[in-house]
């Protein structure tokens, strides 16, 4: 990547907050509240990642997804993930084409809907494995390989995955392995009951809300350069790495992962950490990163990267209960950090 000065980085967030209220305010002609989870989704796209959402059916996340991507001027496909789903239904394939004018035949390259810049997953638990791994593997390489050559899918590139959490029955889960390549998992709950009654009242006009379109394609690969140039203290650096070792067994572990953990966050949750910390920072309008910044982040980047263990589910703890207990037992003062016994250790490293 190219350097990026200052000047830049001032005014690529300058356009970015200038974006931000009317984004919302696009978004919020057809979706209402919901505003923390535009927010992580903003977050993700500003930082190149993916996102997978937990919700049950009718809280409108494929209107909010298809909102965002007018909002931002991109393409926007659905693929409904079904057990007989196969890889090249979203990949593509290849069909013989005949020249009818010399007669020739040649395999020509039809593109399947993963050639959009946001792709809606939907209930990806219900294919099988197989299919899950070629769109898990777009989402890694940015390409698509087909008869030995390869094709590269439009940037910006968004996945957005989504679950049903009540109905497990004939579903294929995605391995740990799979899961930690998601940025967020983003959980959309039940809108409260002043939102709901907006909600029925906007069944009263029909006609679809005129979205706008308030940033272009090249605005947001500039944004998405600029985010991973915002500096970043060793104090951060820190808080964010105590985080992620105090959600892993080591001889140093807090009680509380002794009792209920199995296994704890990857070192892919270390770098999230701090690109979602940035992008947030973005959206706020600082050129800095706070400790804040970190805390507002991690539930939705841990949640699915924690394994709780048989104690745990038989007490009915859950991941997001464990990152707030962590929240609160790691001390965000730089001394209190600097000797508490998880990161004391590896204080020269950092």
């Amino acid at each position: 990547m190219a350097d990026v000065s200052n000047a830049e980085i001032e005014k690529s967030l300058k356009t970015l907050q200038s974006a931000y209220k009317k984004l919302k305010e696009s978004i919020h002609r057809v979706i209402v509240g919901q505003d923390e989870v535009i927010d992580q989704l903003l977050i993700s796209l500003f930082c190149k990642g993916h996102s997978l959402l937990v919700g049950v059916p009718g809280l409108a996340k494929t209107m909010l997804i298809k909102s965002l991507a007018r909002s931002l001027s991109l393409s926007f496909s659905r693929i409904q993930f079904t057990p007989d789903l196969m890889p090249a239904d979203i990949t593509g394939t290849e069909v013989i084409y005949e020249d009818k004018m010399t007669g020739k035949r040649n395999l020509e390259f039809i593109k399947g809907p993963i050639f959009a810049n946001t792709i809606l997953a939907d209930e990806i638990n219900r294919t099988p494995p197989k299919t899950q791994s070629a769109l898990l593997e777009v989402m890694q390489e940015l390409q698509v390989t087909v008869g030995g050559k390869r094709y590269k899918v439009d940037e910006p590139f968004f996945v957005l995955a989504t679950q049903n959490p009540i109905e497990q029955e004939g579903t294929y889960p995605l391995p740990e392995a799979q899961l930690d390549r998601f940025m967020f998992t983003i959980v959309i709950s039940y809108p409260k009951p002043d939102e709901e009654i907006k909600i029925m009242r906007m069944v009263e006009n029909n006609s679809e809300a005129d979205i706008e379109s308030v940033m272009t394609r090249e605005e947001i690969k500039s944004v998405q350069d600029v985010v991973r140039k915002i500096p970043v203290s060793d104090h951060v650096l820190k808080y964010s790495l105590c985080l992620v070792l105090a959600t892993r067994k080591t001889e140093d572990q807090l009680e509380l992962v002794s009792k209920w953990v199995q296994w704890g966050a990857g070192p892919r949750a270390s770098q999230f950490l701090i690109l979602a910390a940035k992008a947030n920072a973005a959206l706020s309008g600082r050129y800095h990163v706070s400790i804040e910044d970190v805390r507002k982040v991690a539930i939705p980047i841990l949640r699915h990267r924690i394994i709780l263990n048989f104690a745990a589910e038989a007490e009915g703890i859950k991941s997001e209960e464990l990152i707030k207990k962590l929240l609160e037992e790691i001390p965000d003062s730089e001394n209190a950090l600097d000797s508490h016994p998880i990161i004391s250790k590896v204080l020269t490293t950092v």
